[in-house]
This record gives structure tokens, sequence and C-alpha cells, in this order.
């Protein structure tokens, strides 16, 4: 537990931070859905237009930190590709 006033600040704003960077997370993995239900479905054209949302998430929460750059370049190089074969 906290002692010093600094300290209880430092747990609070952990706190706070944690949960807005779940939420964000939440965000990207839902649009990282999207794009990957459409290519199940075969549908090229939803792919795309969910492709173009999903990399700016995904740039993003590289920027922030949240994930590291070298995965979020995996995740959307291996999409890409995926749309190309449809």
């Amino acid at each position: 537990m906290a002692n010093s006033a600094g300290s209880k600040k430092r747990a609070r704003q952990a706190i706070k931070r944690n949960k807005h960077n779940a939420q964000i997370r939440a965000k990207v993995r839902t649009f990282v859905k999207k794009v990957t239900y459409a290519l199940t479905e075969g549908n090229k054209k939803a792919a795309q237009g969910g492709f173009v949302a999903m990399q700016k998430m995904l740039d993003q929460a590289a920027n922030k930190g949240l994930m590291h750059k070298n995965q979020i370049a995996r995740k959307k190089s291996r999409l890409n590709a995926q749309i190309k074969a449809l």
C-alpha cells in the first residue's frame, strides 16, 4: 500500500492509465476482428475498408507504446497479404 502522498497519487494514476489503455487495446482488437471476419467471408471490399481504419488504430497504439511496433507491422503485413490473396 502506498504511504506518501506522491506514491498514492502514482497509484491512482496507474489505475486510471491502465483502464484507458485497456479500452484502446480492446478497440484495436475489435478493428482487427472486423477485418478478419470480412476475410473469412471473402468480402474483399469490406476487408479493404476495415483495413484502412484498422491501420490507423494500430499505428496510434504503437505510437503510444501500448503494443510493440514490430508486432503492429507484422499484423498489418499479414492481413494485407490475405486481402491481396482474395
